[in-house]
């Protein structure tokens, strides 16, 4: 009888010292530690007594000296430590990409689908006349050459702008979104790390953007006390500090940056754990840690209908589940009319890639 066998999994260890494997380690625990080189190393020298990551052939000794051959990691001009290079933080953000979105087709356009027809690069079955501004490839030639043939004959061949046939093609729109990631102290308060998993999505959704929507535009901003923007290379570097969180900071930071743009699409993302604590007054800071301070919220949600009425969505990203603070979030939204999620620590990459994709209901015009 034909049938199957079962045995015990005894896994194959033969490529468990191999540079590749290893290296994919490393870039998960070099996001961790901040770009921490050392630190990352001295990890990985403890998980290799604990669980033997590497063979009597290829050693931790071996990986490191591979990883500056290959040129991912420097020495200093004293030779006393070492830091990334451009080719490790490019390889952290694809790492992140394929571990949170997976493995993305390249487009040379923008891909954001929306119920409209206009420029695009996915052809209809529809068809309409020449309007002024289409551009040469929405030209259908076949269709073009036989509307003139039937209009003036083949002996008095000519092809003039009604005999022009456009093909309709789905409307691809163009985004600017601005990405703010909380830095406050409670994104590492309680020993749970909250600020690697948006570390990483920051990246990804980086890579995301300059593989598959060229055109599309991000900047990151990071915000505790203040607010301030980064660029992408420094995503692995980004700590928490011993910050509160002025979310009216970070809001008005991004409303500025996307007053300048020119697409008519704009968004906000906004990963946090807490609620907002911190306002700026003047030159002094005003703090309340302790529950919902009315001067901080009501500074708060005036942004959000400041963003509403310049057609700005924010969609906020609560890494946490308290009532008061759920509460908070949905008058915020209501405000705004955007769009909240609370959301876990895994499941934060997915829920922001949907939301990014599908932001494509209508155009403003």
């Amino acid at each position: 009888m034909i049938g199957h066998r079962f045995t015990d999994f005894i896994p194959n260890n033969e490529d468990g010292g191999s540079f590749d494997n290893l290296l994919k380690i490393f870039l998960q625990l070099v996001t961790i530690t901040s770009g921490d080189v050392s630190e990352a190393l001295n990890w990985m020298n403890e998980l290799d007594r604990q669980y033997n990551i590497t063979d009597d052939e290829y050693g931790m000794g071996d990986f490191i000296d591979e990883l500056k051959e290959k040129g991912f990691i420097k020495e200093n001009e004293e030779g006393k430590s070492l830091s990334l290079t451009a080719k490790s933080e490019l390889s952290i953000r694809k790492q992140s990409l394929e571990e949170i979105f997976g493995k993305l087709r390249k487009s040379v356009r923008g891909n954001h689908r929306t119920p409209f027809s206009g420029q695009g690069d996915e052809i209809t079955s529809d068809r309409r006349e020449y309007n002024f501004g289409d551009t040469l490839d929405q030209i259908d030639m076949t269709d073009s050459i036989k509307n003139a043939q039937i209009n003036h004959g083949i002996d008095d061949f000519k092809l003039t702008e009604k005999d022009l046939e456009i093909e309709e093609r789905d409307y691809k729109a163009l985004t600017s979104t601005v990405l703010m990631i909380d830095v406050s102290h409670s994104m590492i308060l309680y020993g749970e790390d909250r600020i690697t998993p948006a570390k990483k999505v920051a990246m990804a959704l980086s890579e995301l953007i300059t593989i598959k929507y060229p055109k599309d535009t991000l900047d990151i901003i990071a915000f505790g006390n203040d607010a301030w923007p980064i660029e992408i290379k420094d995503l692995p570097y980004l700590e928490v500090g011993p910050f509160h969180t002025n979310t009216v900071a970070g809001l008005k930071l991004a409303h500025d940056i996307l007053r300048r743009r020119k697409t008519n699409n704009k968004q906000i993302f906004m990963i946090t754990d807490g609620k907002p604590t911190c306002l700026q007054v003047g030159a002094r800071y005003y703090k309340n840690s302790f529950g919902l301070d009315r001067k901080i919220i009501n500074k708060t949600l005036d942004q959000a209908a400041i963003c509403r009425k310049q057609n700005i969505t924010i969609t906020t990203f609560m890494i946490a589940r308290d009532p008061y603070l759920q509460q908070f979030v949905r008058e915020f939204t209501k405000i705004n009319n955007g769009r909240a999620y609370y959301s876990s620590l895994t499941g934060l990459g997915d829920f922001l890639f949907e939301d990014y994709i599908r932001n494509r209901r209508k155009r403003v015009r």
